[in-house]
């Protein structure tokens, strides 16, 4: 039995998991919010009494792994979240628990790791482009933050048929947004007195799309939640939230047709995070594909790229499940 997490700024899901010829099954799973909780150490506690009640026991744990939504250091035994003040030892963590030992990845890894694990089902084809089998894969995805990974296929000679992907972490949300119009110009300028650098992250995240929406007000002193804003939009969308959802759309797809020419992803674009999930429906109807298309003298490249939405959202934990037994390396 392996413990496994998904970590971020603003739920934490913890499970216990069995993985048996790639299949992840939960024996025990709970819901968390961060922000109630001083550090990762009393979610697990709580956890690890939850499932004692249940008569699986830290002793039954032989190891597992942690999915944290921030960079990973000393080869996944320390970690900082990006977005709350929890510093992780995966070695203290276990220690306290009284399990196996437990391996820290980023967040974006875990994802990355659990895309093999998902029903077809909860892949959502938004361009089919010109898949390769064995081609590089990358998952981005808007939540708290902006997530990135990327996945390169390793082990096998020609013919062979051994092998699998590897996930490689990366902190494509850190790269600076590049406006594309003169709203998007403006929309730097407003966001640059506020943060000095302006990162994708500060607008294709929950966060930015919060920010997006007081820009759009005309610097509204307000925060209005994503959910909101999503709710907002779809009853009026020539309203201001509208307009948001419309800017926030053509800028995420335009960072992610950045970041996928950065790989030549034709393995594929996996589209994960909580946004596009929970606003499905407007994302397939919105500009995110022109804008992640619009590539000048590279459009026809870009095209050839599948890329589609991840509406798994234990994405993440299935794929740090997988990684803690063994079956996909990190």
């Amino acid at each position: 039995m392996l413990i496994c997490g998904d970590v971020g700024g603003t739920k934490a899901l913890i499970a216990l998991a069995e993985v048996q010829g790639g299949t992840v099954s939960f024996r025990l799973r709970r819901h968390y919010r961060s922000a109630d909780y001083p550090d990762l150490t009393s979610i697990l506690q709580e956890f690890i009494g939850v499932a004692s009640d249940a008569a699986m026991y830290p002793t039954d744990i032989t190891g597992g792994c942690l999915a944290v939504a921030g960079p990973i250091a000393d080869h996944g035994r320390h970690a900082k979240l990006t977005n709350l003040p929890w510093e992780i030892d995966a070695g203290e963590l276990a220690s306290r628990l009284g399990t196996g030992p437990i391996r820290l990845v980023n967040d974006f890894v875990a994802a990355a790791a659990g895309i093999d694990a998902v029903d077809a089902s909860s892949l959502v084809e938004l361009q089919r482009g010109e898949p390769e089998s064995r081609g590089v894969r990358l998952a981005i995805g808007a939540g708290t933050g902006l997530g990135t990974a990327v996945l390169i296929w390793h082990g096998g000679g020609v013919g062979s048929t051994e092998g699998g992907y590897r996930a490689m972490p990366g902190e494509g949300g850190h790269i600076g947004f590049a406006p594309t119009d003169a709203t998007q110009v403006e929309l730097w300028r407003y966001l640059q007195k506020i943060h000095g650098r302006v990162t994708n992250e500060h607008v294709a995240s929950g966060p930015g799309l919060s920010a997006i929406y007081q820009f759009v007000q005309g610097g509204a002193t307000e925060v209005v939640e994503p959910e909101k804003i999503d709710q907002l939009a779809a009853k009026d969308p020539d309203g201001p939230a509208g307009r948001a959802m419309d800017l926030f759309f053509r800028i995420y797809g335009a960072a992610a047709g950045d970041l996928a020419l950065a790989v030549l992803p034709r393995g594929g674009v996996y589209i994960a995070g909580g946004i596009a999930a929970r606003v499905l429906p407007q994302l397939q109807a919105s500009a995110f594909l022109d804008a992640f298309n619009d590539k000048a003298g590279h459009s026809a490249l870009t095209r050839r790229f599948p890329v589609k939405v991840v509406t798994d959202l234990d994405l993440g934990l299935k794929g740090a499940a997988r990684l803690a037994a063994g079956q996909h390396p990190a």
